[in-house]
């Protein structure tokens, strides 16, 4: 790719072309997507984002070889039964981004017993409840990451989570894998987990996510389909 910028020459007054060539680096995305989701753009008017243009605006001398999403298929829940039907048609729009591919977790269900915030003088301080968690999705990215790095299928990969527990494949990818790793944290600043050791850091802020929305329409293979109407 050449990039181009242009100097007046002192001597004849004349607007000269100056040349500078560059080699755009091959990156992979890594997006953990629930930690995403908590620390980025729950509650705001940014659900329907979009990964490439986001990458594109952050990264702009990044070539994005390709960008993985991690996530798990949500379960309706008494007060919304419509949250299944939202997270499918956003992974329905995220799949129309051509490089860009959805790894699956799970998400578990079961009873545990818990105490009470508040618990009474008399009478039982715990109480049975039903404690869903997402698995599947760290294990899934650390092991892309890594197998991604070992393929050498980039020179660079940018994980966008604040989790600890990515710690350690992030280390290996880059002492023994020799790619550089980099963090983009979704969260408030002032939540960045210290245990991360990547090559490089990046604080997400809102306007970038502001400015990378899809369009309330878009077309696939099925037709076309729009924004839920509750985003």
């Amino acid at each position: 790719m050449v990039a181009g910028c242009g100097l007046i020459n002192p001597g004849s007054g004349q607007l000269t072309l100056l040349f500078d060539w560059y080699v755009l680096v091959k990156t992979n995305i890594y997006v953990d997507g629930f930690n995403f989701y908590y620390g980025a753009v729950k509650g705001t008017s940014y659900k329907w984002l979009d990964f490439a243009a986001l990458c594109a605006k952050l990264f702009p001398r990044n070539q994005i070889n390709r960008i993985r999403y991690f996530t798990a298929l949500v379960d309706a829940r008494p007060d919304d039964l419509q949250q299944p039907v939202r997270q499918q048609t956003y992974l329905r729009a995220l799949e129309t981004i051509p490089n860009l591919s959805v790894h699956y977790g799970q998400f578990r269900t079961r009873p545990v017993r818990m105490r009470l915030a508040s618990p009474p003088r008399f009478g039982s301080k715990t109480a049975e409840v039903l404690k869903t968690e997402e698995k599947g999705s760290d294990v899934n990215l650390a092991s892309y990451l890594l197998l991604d790095a070992f393929k050498k299928d980039c020179e660079v990969a940018i994980v966008f989570s604040n989790d600890a527990d990515l710690k350690e494949p992030i280390a290996l990818a880059i002492a023994e894998l020799g790619i550089k790793v980099g963090v983009l944290n979704p969260h408030p600043r002032a939540k960045r987990s210290l245990d991360l050791q990547p090559t490089f850091f990046k604080q997400l802020r809102s306007g970038p996510l502001a400015a990378c929305q899809f369009p309330t329409t878009l077309s696939d293979a099925q037709g076309q389909f729009s924004k839920p109407a509750a985003w």
